[in-house]
């Protein structure tokens, strides 16, 4: 599906992306692509429909950092990608990557997220 169009006065919707291995991230950047566990699927996609724009952060568990950043470009379906390896995950969407950087989480810990006790963002 396409990308809703940009709504004035909805929110910008921001998730951090866990990813258990550097190859999925890798994967994402090159097709432009990612799939989530089908818990965060409904949570995604209320984002996508109901917001202006959904950024999703993404860090591979136990790096210490951040490896970029993306655009939710379209909301998940039921297609599923032979591309991730393990079962479990859920439809395929599209993001447009921004940024493909690694940042150290200390350069992001003045960040704090009000919704999860003022705990750092990382």
């Amino acid at each position: 599906s396409k990308s809703p169009p940009p709504r004035q006065n909805t929110p910008v919707r921001y998730f951090i992306m866990k990813s258990s291995n550097l190859q999925n991230i890798e994967i994402s950047q090159q097709k432009g692509i990612w799939s989530t566990t089908p818990s965060n699927e409904r949570k995604l996609n209320g984002a996508f429909w109901e917001s202006s724009m959904v950024y999703l952060i993404f860090s591979v568990q136990g790096s210490g950092h951040f490896q970029g950043f993306a655009r939710m470009d379209s909301s998940i379906g039921c297609e599923k990608s032979q591309e991730w390896g393990s079962a479990g995950f859920g439809g395929v969407f599209k993001v447009e990557w921004i940024r493909k950087e690694s940042i150290p989480f200390q350069f992001a810990h003045h960040l704090v997220n009000p919704w999860n006790d003022n705990k750092k963002v990382q």
